[in-house]
């Protein structure tokens, strides 16, 4: 049966909202294809607005790999801001796509990418408006299969009464073949029903079916274990990895924002993976083994997606990209390549030890010259030790100075406030760290206009990371030691007045801190806050603590449990934890061995250039960290013609 758009009853609404333009479709590389003529049919969300959602590189390269299958088609939608949502409501529009403005109640699978937990409520506002009961347990064979990715599908136990399955790690594979165990369910009939379809999911082993296991309590309001309640399920998910990135040069046609975005850049992903231990990342955690992509590889994608887009920059990404063993190289490489095009360059993380005004250099000189930004994380030496953040002082200053001295004139450091073991004095030395970066900075210099910026955030622990277990700090130190920072900063106003501050309130940290540590539960706050008005609640305009602090107090103590079991409780070593059934590929006993060496100050070396510390990622994976150097060159393409990213299509490789 074909499906019709809406889009004769969107059309009229436009005028009535903000930002328009989201709405509408129709980007460069944006596909669309005939309903009939396909098997599969994928809606890709990213559950915030447009302009945050579609430079999302996860949905981008998900959306492409599905649609270059002869028989699947993939759509996209994003969360519609309230203007959009009261008027869809009234005038009975459901939630559609951008691409065609077919209904998203209509598809088969609705994938969903989470990269923060503050996303959650957007997802109910999502099926809602879709027409698709909220609760997994009420849905039929008509609605779609709702699938979660990203970081925070690594616990989606807050969300299981809303999702269909979960998929954990990298996408490019598993939904290529979730799409075959649909295709071929379907063409025999659809046997079984839903159940027998998410069964099959299930039984690969990659897929978390949260309906097919039971989570027994004890008395006390711990977990006493999670099980299948179904014979063809495992015991447990493991996350899925994508070992040779060459193989998946996505996004190939990056799709280009009608209206602005966040990022405004062509991006190609250096690596994936991160092997430096930062104790607080989840990502570096989630994220190993280490993956690098070649330096042909890398040419080949900037030199295809400039030609495809048009954007005059290029994000060079990963968690950390001065960290490519080739990173010189992949620099020097695209820096002479593009030269007099103006084509820049840029790293969006970079670590001070990684740093040097080389590489620096390379990435200015076909572009502006922008700030420096570094993330020292901690403001003593001490706590830096505790999250095995091994950047000194002395480093960053020794880094600033060289850069000052070779014109740069602004830099920003980001830190966070609430670690584990902190206390105001290791805040305050934040401060002290500011100050010595300007007068480093002038002195390198010469000048008085030098600038810092600190930029804080909240610290909220996370699954699958050595400080899964800690105790997250109440909102109310956090911002006690904030103002204490700021009386600081302004205490010696000859500097004070060169040193910016930014910061976020611990409030909205501590919701995060309960959605990303919360079980099943939890999911009783997320649907009461959604329907007394919760939207976008990563917007500091559209986030409400109280409703969130009264929708807990409403229903978890029922339970036995309250906001502060969730968050500022500390765990014990054996506590089973929400996700403990769900395989990150690294081993329980290292992450505990981990914390315990935080709380004794002990730094832990990058395993990318040391012996291995066992923690059971390679194993897992059957694999090994992929680095170079290989010793190739990225060689110039010839002719290149002034103004223009690329003249010759020809690519040519060394």
């Amino acid at each position: 049966m074909s499906v019709q758009s809406v889009f004769a009853q969107l059309e009229p609404l436009l005028p009535q909202v903000s930002k328009p333009v989201q709405y509408v479709g129709g980007e460069l590389n944006a596909t669309t294809k005939d309903w009939e003529a396909t098997c599969v049919r994928w809606c890709l969300m990213y559950p915030d607005a447009y302009e945050v959602g579609l430079p999302n590189q996860g949905v981008m390269i998900l959306y492409e790999i599905l649609n270059e299958q002869q028989d699947v088609l993939a759509e996209r939608t994003y969360a519609v801001w309230p203007d959009m949502e009261a008027l869809m409501r009234e005038h009975d529009v459901p939630q559609f796509t951008v691409d065609a403005h077919r209904p998203v109640g209509d598809f088969d699978l609705f994938g969903v990418s989470f990269s923060t937990e503050l996303g959650y409520t957007n997802l109910l506002t999502a099926l809602d408006l879709a027409k698709i009961p909220l609760h997994a347990a009420d849905r039929t064979e008509e609605h779609p299969i709702v699938v979660s990715g990203g970081h925070a599908a690594f616990n989606p136990e807050p969300i299981a009464d809303f999702i269909d399955c979960a998929v954990l790690g990298d996408g490019e594979e598993a939904v290529l073949e979730i799409t075959d165990i649909v295709r071929k369910w379907k063409n025999e009939g659809s046997p079984g029903g839903r159940r027998e379809i998410l069964l099959r999911l299930a039984e690969t082993g990659g897929v978390y079916v949260p309906q097919l296991y039971d989570v027994e309590y004890l008395p006390d309001g711990r977990i006493q274990r999670v099980v299948p309640n179904a014979d063809r399920v495992p015991y447990r998910v493991f996350k899925r990895t994508t070992m040779d990135l060459d193989e998946w040069p996505y996004p190939k046609q990056p799709l280009v924002p009608l209206a602005e975005s966040v990022h405004e850049r062509m991006s190609v992903e250096i690596f994936r993976g991160c092997t430096r231990g930062c104790r607080f990342c989840q990502a570096g955690m989630i994220t190993r083994p280490v993956r690098e992509r070649s330096i042909e590889g890398i040419g080949a994608m900037v030199e295809r997606g400039l030609a495809a887009t048009g954007f005059e920059e290029v994000g060079l990404l990963s968690l950390s990209s001065a960290d490519h063993s080739e990173i010189a190289e992949v620099t020097k490489g695209l820096a002479d390549r593009y030269e007099g095009t103006n084509t820049g360059l840029s790293l969006p993380s970079t670590r001070v030890d990684a740093f040097n005004i080389d590489l620096a250099n390379e990435l200015s000189r076909n572009g502006r010259r922008s700030g420096l930004t570094f993330a020292p994380e901690g403001g003593s030496e001490r706590l830096r030790r505790v999250i095995n953040k091994m950047v000194s002082e002395e480093d960053l200053i020794r880094t600033v100075s060289a850069a000052f001295s070779n014109g740069w004139r602004q830099v920003k450091l980001y830190f966070m406030c609430g670690l584990p073991t902190e206390t105001d004095d290791d805040v305050l030395q934040i401060a002290e760290m500011a100050k010595n970066v300007i007068r480093a900075g002038r002195e390198a210099s010469g000048r008085k206009d030098i600038r810092c910026t600190i930029s804080i955030g909240g610290f909220v622990p996370k699954p699958h990371t050595p400080f899964q277990w800690a105790a997250q700090c109440d909102p109310d130190t956090v911002d006690s030691r904030l103002r204490k920072l700021r009386e600081a900063v302004n205490s010696d106003r000859k500097l004070g007045r060169n040193i910016g501050m930014r910061y976020h309130d611990g409030k909205p940290s501590l919701i995060e801190g309960l959605l990303s540590r919360g079980d099943r539960r939890v999911g009783r706050v997320i649907e009461r806050v959604w329907r007394e008005g919760g939207r976008f609640d990563g917007w500091s305009e559209h986030f409400s603590y109280q409703r969130w602090i009264d929708a807990a107090g409403a229903e978890l103590p029922s339970l036995g449990v309250d906001l502060d079991w969730f968050t500022t409780r500390e765990r014990e070593e054996n506590e089973v934890l929400p996700w403990d059934h769900l395989d990150s590929g690294l081993d329980k006993e290292w992450l505990w061995s981990d914390w315990q060496d935080a709380l004794d100050e002990h730094e832990q070396d990058d395993c990318r250039w040391t012996p291995c510390f066992d923690c059971g990622v390679c194993p897992a994976m059957n694999t090994d960290i992929q680095v170079g150097p290989t010793g190739r060159k990225l060689l110039p393409i010839s002719p290149v013609g002034k103004g223009s990213p690329v003249s010759n299509p020809a690519f040519s490789g060394g």
